[in-house]
């Protein structure tokens, strides 16, 4: 990915945005060249301000690490939350547009490497790389546990682990999007027929 394509990726922002934007095009920069070779000039580019600036919103790369990665999973969960919520959609399609959300936009060439660069650094993310998926494994249950009776509601979080373990089985199997959902949406229904 070239730097212009990099730039073409998160339009320059103003005001409150200029935080998101750096956060989002962090993310980028550490998936392309991982937490090591990625450096703040190339943040600073990408998200079109200048490196003082960058400074001023995160005083180091291990704070800025941390804040995109968070940044990403806290939106995920937000809107698998929006979208699990809403009870005029059959339970399946919102399963799928849930996981959608969660794990199968990190699908292709670039956004496979931002799940590497998650798993090659724990050390820097703390407690995070494991509160937001316990909090969606957390939203998946419920979803699929609503309105159960108290048998199927304990069966809920076993069904939840599966879809979630047929996720990450099919984020390495698959080679975009699209295949991964068609794929998942015949593993939910399976699951919950």
């Amino acid at each position: 990915m070239s730097s212009d394509s990099i730039q073409r990726h998160r339009p320059a922002a103003a005001g409150g945005d200029r935080r998101i934007a750096v956060l989002e095009s962090a993310l980028v920069i550490f998936s392309r060249f991982g937490y090591r070779k990625a450096s703040l000039e190339q943040v600073a580019r990408a998200a079109r301000i200048s490196r003082p600036g960058l400074y001023f919103l995160f005083a180091s790369k291990e704070e800025l690490f941390r804040a995109a990665v968070s940044h990403a999973l806290e939106g995920d969960v937000a809107e698998v939350e929006r979208i699990l919520a809403n009870s005029d959609r059959p339970i399946q399609d919102r399963l799928v547009d849930g996981f959608g959300r969660w794990a199968g936009r990190y699908i292709g060439p670039i956004t496979q490497d931002i799940s590497a660069v998650i798993a090659d650094n724990p050390e820097l993310l703390g407690d995070i790389v494991e509160r937001w998926p316990k909090h969606f494994s957390e939203l998946i249950t419920s979803a699929i546990a609503e309105g159960a009776n108290k048998a199927d509601r304990e069966l809920a979080d076993a069904l939840a682990q599966t879809m979630i373990s047929t996720s990450i089985g099919l984020k390495h199997q698959v080679s975009s999007p699209d295949e991964y959902l068609a794929r998942l949406k015949v593993a939910i229904d399976l699951l919950l027929r």
